[in-house]
């Protein structure tokens, strides 16, 4: 691909991923999307969150309230992380959320089942609440974490999107540790 074709690849990314949030409403965590989805790498997370998802304290992960239908801001997100040429998504979801029942959660069962729409064509992976969040802060001491957090109050219903190469394979990198190991 030729500088000048990835030069504008990345203004029509741009481009879409102010069109995609544009029906979002504004306010300082658009901005930080905005931004974020340019500035962040492999190893950032971007997390879409319910209301009573905490504040974590490490000084790596900003976290800002948004206001925003839980669901909505999870399908915004992905739309605007797919124009991405650089990153691509693994989501994560916490394993509790599956076990949730309607009795104690009014709204989960369609809560749960337009979320598996959104998520269809995607992988993803299940994990305890507490063993992602330990993931989050760790992540949160060499690299930045965004926290979106919406006006769900639903439990366990938060997104995790930890943010991996789009142009490169695992096994693309194995080949390359091979290489660098068989040269010392």
């Amino acid at each position: 691909m030729s500088t000048a074709h990835r030069r504008i690849r990345g203004v029509l990314a741009a481009l879409a991923a102010g069109v995609l949030l544009a029906g979002c409403a504004a306010g300082p965590w658009k901005d930080a999307l905005k931004t974020d989805l340019f500035l962040f790498g492999h190893r950032n997370w971007i997390v879409i969150a319910d209301s009573a998802y905490p504040a974590q304290s490490r000084p790596g992960i900003e976290t800002f309230v948004t206001g925003e239908d839980h669901l909505d801001l999870v399908a915004g997100v992905l739309e605007a992380l797919d124009e991405m040429p650089h990153v691509k998504p693994v989501v994560y979801l916490d394993a509790e959320l599956e076990h949730v029942s309607a009795t104690d959660a009014p709204g989960i069962t369609a809560h749960r089942e337009v979320l598996g729409k959104i998520l269809a064509k995607r992988t993803v992976k299940t994990l305890p609440h507490e063993e992602i969040l330990a993931r989050l802060d760790k992540a949160g001491e060499m690299y930045r974490v965004l926290v979106l957090k919406s006006n769900s109050t639903l439990p366990y219903t938060s997104v995790f999107l930890e943010l991996d190469c789009a142009y490169w394979t695992p096994e693309a990198e194995s080949r390359v540790r091979a290489a660098v190991g068989k040269g010392k």
